[in-house]
């Protein structure tokens, strides 16, 4: 039987994704026998390890009474209450890797006991004044794209869950190109979003790497920030307006462009991630499509000094629509600048603190025998009006070459912008070969930034290599503001016997390392259950109390997303 998501998926020109990976299957392709052999060679094994077949998945007994379930069907309909093994494996966890490592494993022991698809704001309300009176725990779901455990409640093992899937609520509102604002479902994933709106003239400039199948009530509930965050701002940038649905009655805010009655009640349901209610649509900024695209490419001598440039970018207010620095073992690691068709799929750099050296030095040495080669790999982007594209292209362009940055050949732009939505097929090729990967994210002021990247790359390299999983651990810049930037970090290393196990202690050393330095626990991949830990050490004691008294005001019975945010 298939799922209404899936039809929703097939619609916008996607193919069903794997349930085991990211995306569909005819975009995964094995790694190359170049990075196989680069990785025997920085010490890290390749085990083949395959997913097990569907039919092997062990999925929990359904806990959700017939009662409830012919109550949640009068309300939705038959035909959009889906209990059979496909639909509850579907809607288990996330995508981060220890959520796949789970799956491909055949542990489904997290599944829903059902998936509800509800086809609008009343059928949503009735169905959390339903799952409150009969304590059914309801988890919110978007595209499933979680990478902190947000997908993952915490309740007592007898208690039934149902997984909320919102696809149904895909449906393009008023348009107001007066005020330039639009009315999104929240079901709405980003490539149909982006189609309709194009069919207006009209962008919300929001890409993230999850594009692909994330929503625009994901986008809302988790504070999300697209790779274009420089020219169009964050996702909480562009809501001007949510609706939403609590266990105890529907919540409309947003009522002018700004206000002053009171505190921004936005600003409680803005990274909520489904534990406070479930965002039905949401009311968004929109602009013109661009008329010029452009795409640079650059190196610059070293990390520090790239960061110092984008610094000076910032505060001169020349902040490019995209920006994205890549230190040196990114740069050397080969995902700075994704290959060309017919080229290597992946080269993977060194890591450790040694490592990351040995990545500047090469790097220099590259240099010398190429002057647009080493360095520090650089991706500047502008999208507008032609005329102001280009003036700001230019602008930025004298700082660059002023600060001792040079332009790398004209594909190297387009090239990152083709490959931008790769890695998390990378992830899943890697993970085809018994090798682990994941990423974190954090960001600080410019004065703590090189102290909270130092701390948290020897974080996660000493922890493992520690372990003996030979870590290759690389960061970029890829948010800016005039206070400070973004650090996203990858790590590649060796499985070892327990990567579940030996990934939450390198995880706790980083999120250690992050607190210790100023940082945020996360900048746009939200709290979920993975961060948790680290919520008070960010936003104190009081703060958590003011949550919990904002969950319990709305949600009193506890069954929206237990355990995901506040416990």
């Amino acid at each position: 039987m298939a799922l209404t998501s899936t039809g929703e998926v097939r619609r916008i020109g996607l193919t069903e994704p794997v349930w085991w990976g990211w995306g569909p299957a005819s975009e995964h392709e094995p790694l190359p026998d170049e990075a196989r052999g680069l990785l025997a060679r920085l010490g890290i094994p390749v085990r083949p390890t395959a997913p097990v077949g569907l039919a092997q998945v062990r999925l929990p007994p359904a806990r959700l009474p017939a009662a409830a379930r012919d109550a949640l069907a009068a309300i939705v309909g038959l035909g959009h209450v889906h209990t059979h093994d496909e639909a509850r494996i579907r809607h288990c966890r996330g995508r981060s890797t220890t959520d796949l490592l789970r799956l491909r494993a055949g542990d489904a022991s997290a599944a829903p006991d059902a998936v509800v698809l509800p086809a609008d704001h009343d059928e949503v309300l009735a169905v959390l004044r339903l799952a409150s009176r009969e304590r059914i725990a309801v988890v919110p779901f978007g595209g499933g794209t979680s990478v902190v455990g947000g997908l993952e409640p915490a309740r007592p093992a007898e208690q039934p869950v149902v997984a909320l899937d919102l696809a149904r609520l895909d449906a393009l509102g008023r348009v107001d190109r007066e005020s330039g604002t639009v009315e999104l479902g929240a079901g709405l994933r980003g490539p149909r979003a982006a189609a309709l709106l194009a069919e207006h003239g009209l962008t919300l400039g929001h890409i993230p790497q999850s594009w692909e199948y994330a929503t625009i009530g994901g986008f809302a509930a988790t504070r999300s920030s697209g790779q274009a965050s420089g020219g169009y701002g964050r996702f909480d940038d562009l809501v001007v307006g949510l609706r939403v649905a609590t266990p105890v009655g529907s919540w409309e805010l947003g009522r002018a462009p700004a206000s002053a009655a009171g505190p921004d009640l936005r600003e409680l349901m803005l990274g909520s991630e489904g534990a406070f209610g479930v965002i039905t649509q949401v009311v968004a900024r929109v602009r013109p499509l661009p008329a010029r695209r452009i795409f640079e490419g650059w190196s610059v001598p070293d990390f520090a000094t790239g960061t110092r440039l984008l610094r000076t970018l910032a505060a001169a207010d020349l902040r490019p629509t995209v920006c994205r620095l890549s230190d040196e073992t990114e740069t050397v690691g080969g995902l700075a600048r994704p290959p060309r068709p017919g080229g290597p799929a992946v080269a993977i750099g060194t890591g450790t603190a040694e490592a990351a050296q040995n990545a500047a030095q090469n790097a220099a040495q590259n240099t010398a025998q190429d002057p647009a080669q080493g360095g520090c790999h650089l991706v500047t982007g502008y999208e507008g009006v032609g005329s102001v594209v280009e003036r700001r292209a230019a602008e930025v362009a004298g700082v660059l070459l002023a600060g001792g940055a040079r332009r790398l050949d004209a594909a190297a732009g387009p090239d990152w912008e083709r490959g931008r939505f790769r890695a998390p097929y990378l992830r899943d090729a890697l993970l085809d070969l018994g090798i682990f990967a994941e990423t974190l994210e954090t960001a600080g002021f410019w004065a703590t930034l090189p102290a909270l990247y130092a701390g948290v790359r020897d974080a996660l390299a000493g922890s493992l290599s520690a372990m003996g999983l030979s870590p290759v651990v690389m960061c970029h810049i890829s948010h800016l503001y005039e206070t400070g930037a973004s650090l996203y970090f990858t790590v590649v290393c060796a499985q070892g016997e327990d990567p579940i196990g030996s990934w939450r202690a390198a995880k706790g050393a980083a999120g250690d390392a992050i607190v210790a330095a100023g940082g945020t626990i996360t900048h746009h991949h939200a709290v979920g259950t993975e961060h948790r830990p680290w919520l008070g050490a960010e936003i104190g004691d009081l703060g958590v109390d003011v949550l919990r008294a904002v969950k319990r005001t709305l949600d009193p019975a506890g069954i929206l997303n237990p355990g995901i945010l506040v416990g």
